[in-house]
């Protein structure tokens, strides 16, 4: 499997806006060790969004595993959608760091506008 087609072979195109309390019930299993990135299309529809930043908050056990900030730019409105991708990142592998985790992940802005918020579970 491909660096980048990793988490799509994972989550597959399960999430547009109403889907996303569905999306917090429901839990993925990813592979040990593999390589993926987060790849995440979405629409400005009305103002500018200046500095605009996805936070992805990684979870275990109720602590805090792991936080990443990604600048991902300013947008104008516009019809088509932007796609964001983030960098490859590599899956906790080896005996400790195997159960679940909880993901909470967010896109804000300079004004510190929390623009959309989701949450799932990886196993």
């Amino acid at each position: 499997m491909e660096k980048d087609q990793a988490l799509d072979a994972v989550l597959g195109d399960c999430v547009c806006a109403g889907d996303l309390e569905a999306l917090k019930k429901k839990s993925f299993t990813m592979k040990e060790g593999v390589d993926y990135r987060v790849k995440i299309h979405f629409k400005v529809n009305r103002d500018i969004v200046s500095g605009l930043k996805y936070v992805h908050l990684t979870y275990r056990k109720g602590l805090r595993v792991d936080k990443a900030v990604y600048m991902v730019g300013s947008y104008g409105p516009r019809v088509e959608e932007h796609e964001f991708m983030t960098p490859v990142e590599e899956a906790p592998k080896g005996m400790i760091v195997r159960g679940s985790y909880h993901i909470k992940s967010h896109f804000t802005d300079d004004d510190k506008t929390d623009h959309l918020s989701w949450e799932m579970t990886i196993f």
